[in-house]
C-alpha cells in the first residue's frame, strides 16, 4: 500500500512539473512570437525608410544642380544585408544628410514628391518610435522571464539567451557584451 502512495505521489509530482515546464515552454514561445511581430514591424518600417530616401536621390538630384553621388550611406545599403540595428543606424545618417539637402535647398520644397517624401519620412519616425518602445517592453518581459527563478531553469533547459533592447546603442557598448541575438 505504501508502494502504491509513493507511486501515485510521485505520478503526481511528475505531472505537476510537467505542466509547470509545459507551462513556462508556452509562455516562451508566446514572447517569442510577438518579439517576431515587433522585429517585422519595424523591418518594414525600415525599409519604407529606405524606399523613401532612395526616391529622394531622384528628385534632389532633379530639382538642384548636385553633380555626383548623394546619400553615399544610403547607395551603399542597395547591396548589404544588415540587421535592423545596423539599418536603423544607418538609415538616421541618410535622414539627417536629407534634412541638410532640405536646409541649403529651398526649391526642393516646392517640389510636391520631394515634400510627400518629407511628410513620409516624418510619418515613419513616429511609426519606428512606437514599434521600438513596444518591442523593448516586451524584451523587457521576455529577459525578466529568462533571468528569475523557476522560469531560468526552462530557460536553460531550452537555450531562451536573454535579447538586446533597440535602444539606437552602438551594439558594441559594454553593457551589452553579455548578450546575443
Amino acid at each position: 500500500m505504501t508502494i502504491l502512495i509513493i507511486l501515485l505521489a510521485s505520478f503526481f509530482i511528475i505531472f505537476l512539473l510537467g505542466i509547470l515546464i509545459a507551462g513556462s515552454y508556452n509562455n516562451f514561445q508566446g514572447y517569442i512570437i510577438r518579439i517576431n511581430e515587433a522585429e517585422a514591424n519595424i523591418d518594414s518600417t525600415l525599409r519604407t525608410r529606405f524606399d523613401l530616401l532612395n526616391k529622394a536621390i531622384d528628385i534632389i538630384k532633379a530639382n538642384t544642380k548636385i553633380e555626383g553621388d548623394i546619400f553615399t550611406p544610403i547607395i551603399k545599403l542597395r547591396s548589404r544585408k544588415l540587421s535592423n540595428f545596423e539599418l536603423d543606424r544607418q538609415l538616421y545618417e541618410g535622414i539627417k544628410e536629407f534634412n541638410k539637402y532640405k536646409e541649403e535647398y529651398p526649391e526642393l520644397k516646392k517640389s510636391e514628391v520631394f515634400t510627400r517624401i518629407d511628410i513620409s519620412l516624418s510619418e515613419s519616425e513616429a511609426e519606428i518610435v512606437a514599434f521600438r518602445k513596444y518591442y523593448n517592453d516586451i524584451i523587457t518581459d521576455y529577459n525578466k522571464l529568462v533571468k528569475s527563478f523557476p522560469t531560468n531553469i526552462i530557460a536553460l533547459l531550452f537555450k531562451f539567451k536573454p535579447k538586446l533592447y533597440f535602444d539606437g546603442k552602438d551594439m558594441n557598448d559594454d553593457d551589452t557584451k553579455d548578450f546575443k541575438l
